[in-house]
């Protein structure tokens, strides 16, 4: 019996299972936004926010002074070991989330996977979520252009090969009319003399009807 223990073994060991989140609250505060199960989400949200209250208090902490909260780097460093990802928790997220009391997370149900039924879920930083749509759409947005570019080359090239075609015919029609027009100016005139040998023979018959 589990009395008095919160949270999930995710079925891994308890180094697995802190490896496990601490990858994926580095993955969270990097991206913003990560897709995973449903029980990783939660494991996930119960770890991270503390870690993003301490960040917030300590940069509180520093804003009245010119020292930085060196203790509170190092805690939140012993779970997430990328300095960058520190960093950026420090002095970009702490910033934006001063004015909220908790909740920095949201889980969204996505319902069940198609391989083996597990539950899966969204978890996403609440201030982020109008940045994070923004770049979703983005980069939709790209893929159906490039996928669209394809086939407007193909269309393009058809329309290319249409317009060749055409050009050639005419071509073609344009020779044979000059080659007939050609054959037509050969062609000697044949020229119809009028056949005069009936007119003399009449005009040898009065003359000798005359004498």
């Amino acid at each position: 019996m589990r009395h008095r223990v919160t949270g999930s073994k995710l079925g891994r060991t308890a180094s697995h299972r802190r490896a496990t989140l601490s990858a994926l609250s580095t993955s969270l505060i990097q991206h913003k936004r990560i897709r995973t199960t449903l029980a990783k989400a939660k494991a996930t949200q119960r770890t991270i926010e503390p870690i993003i209250t301490r960040a917030k208090l300590a940069y509180q902490s520093e804003s009245g002074s010119e020292t930085k909260n060196i203790h509170a780097r190092r805690m939140v460093s012993r779970f997430i070991k990328d300095p960058v990802i520190v960093r950026e928790l420090f002095d970009e997220i702490a910033p934006k989330v001063l004015e909220r009391n908790g909740g920095y997370t949201r889980v969204v149900k996505l319902g069940q996977r198609d391989g083996d039924g597990a539950h899966m879920a969204i978890i996403e930083l609440v201030d982020y979520n109008e940045t994070v749509t923004k770049k979703s759409k983005q980069k939709k947005k790209a893929e159906k252009t490039a996928a669209a570019t394809p086939v407007k080359k193909k269309k393009d090239k058809e329309t290319t090969d249409q317009q060749a075609e055409e050009v050639k015919k005419e071509a073609t029609t344009a020779e044979a009319a000059e080659e007939s027009s050609d054959k037509e100016s050969d062609t000697p005139e044949i020229s119809e003399k009028p056949d005069d040998t009936g007119e003399e023979d009449k005009s040898d018959g009065k003359e000798k009807e005359d004498k």
